[in-house]
């Protein structure tokens, strides 16, 4: 996610930071301190109550953290490839690739629940302890509203709607049952979509009321919408592509030399690029090494360019995805999909043969036909019980 910062690792993976995640803080412990604990534990300084209100904020994002992190624990144990775990506004996000079975892909998603409602009822119990045995009413307030909170988290994440786990979990059922699992991903897109707008609508209608808590509901609810919209144009793709091998979608490349000047590769080979995003350049060999961009070589100041050698400026073959010409399509793009900005080369016996883009997947898309209806599971040859 794009304005994010590494603070440290969960679960093994990279955990981030979005520059928006302050805010999630700020405005739970303006909540907290505002109202829900005056009301829990009267009686006290409104200092305390911030204090406390800001414990109460990080306790619920540890929480979050704690989430993501089974979503990514749980992943790598089914050797699922996991980029990050990423703490934003609206809650948090585990990146990773896609389950290869329904199998796996429920008990990934079921798992964040699952933690938010053991944690919910630890903090439910520590708040019985705190407040009635030790008496310490505003310890024991933080943690009744932390129980209650990742309680209703649990519950709103079981929402039959993706990007929720209810939705990979709608979407692991379905998979299951139909053998498809694009037309899965499909239908709890779908779900996602009208979860969302009615989130929307009623963020709306609670912010046209004056209500604060609209604005959060309706961000949210845009969320939702935006990322079902998503999953479910990439779930159409990925059923039109089907089986396409990835030498009928590659277009012709053209490359460069790593050894030219900054200055002649943009007055030789650059001029002929053309609408190719990047550049792949080679060695002496004639491998592929990396690549560059034209906004990149014009970075370098004109008065370095004719001693500036391109392979010290481009970036290095492991920012690419590579590929081999007779590899389905489909299986390219879910490796692409943990590295979106990375351009995707086609390698045949060491030789750089093409790329793949955008623009080149739209095309093959509207060369072929639709994909025929897949027959339930029970009729298909060769399955089992």
């Amino acid at each position: 996610m794009n304005g994010s910062l590494e603070i440290g690792h969960v679960a093994g993976v990279p955990l981030r930071l979005h520059w928006s995640a302050p805010l999630l803080v700020v405005v739970l412990s303006i909540g907290l301190a505002g109202s829900v604990l005056p009301a829990w534990a009267p009686g006290h300084s409104a200092s305390a109550y911030r204090l406390w209100a800001v414990v109460g904020a990080l306790l619920l994002t540890a929480s979050l953290i704690a989430h993501e992190g089974g979503h990514a624990l749980v992943a790598r144990r089914f050797k699922i490839a996991v980029k990050d775990v990423t703490v934003f506004a609206l809650g948090g996000v585990t990146r990773m690739a896609s389950a290869t079975t329904p199998r796996s892909q429920g008990l990934v998603a079921g798992v964040g629940p699952l933690i938010s409602l053991i944690l919910g009822g630890l903090c439910l119990g520590g708040s019985v302890l705190a407040r009635d045995v030790l008496h310490w009413p505003l310890p024991g307030g933080v943690l009744l509203w932390g129980g209650w909170t990742n309680i209703l988290l649990a519950a709103f994440n079981l929402l039959p709607a993706a990007p929720l786990d209810g939705g990979r979990v709608l979407q692991a059922l379905i998979w299951r049952i139909r053998g498809d699992r694009e037309r899965a991903a499909q239908a709890s897109g779908r779900c996602g979509q009208v979860t969302g707008a009615v989130f929307l609508a009623g963020g709306l209608f609670e912010s046209l009321r004056g209500t604060g808590s609209g604005l959060w509901l309706g961000l949210i609810g845009l969320f939702v919408v935006v990322v079902a919209s998503a999953e479910v144009r990439r779930a159409q793709l990925f059923a039109s592509l089907r089986g396409l091998p990835v030498a009928e979608a590659m277009r012709p490349v053209l490359t460069g030399q790593e050894w030219q000047s900054v200055d002649r590769f943009l007055t030789e080979t650059a001029g002929h690029a053309g609408d190719q995003p990047v550049i792949p350049v080679t060695d002496l060999d004639g491998r592929p090494s990396g690549y560059v961009t034209v906004p990149l070589l014009r970075a370098v100041p004109e008065v370095l360019r004719p001693t500036t050698r391109v392979r010290d400026v481009a970036a290095p073959l492991e920012r690419c995805v590579l590929a081999g010409p007779e590899e389905k399509i489909t299986e390219v793009l879910e490796r692409a999909a943990m590295s979106p900005s990375a351009p995707v080369l086609v390698i045949d016996h060491h030789r750089l043969v093409g790329m793949v883009t955008g623009a080149d997947l739209a095309s093959a898309r509207g060369r072929l036909p639709d994909p025929p209806e897949r027959p339930p599971p029970d009729a298909r040859a060769g399955h089992g019980h």
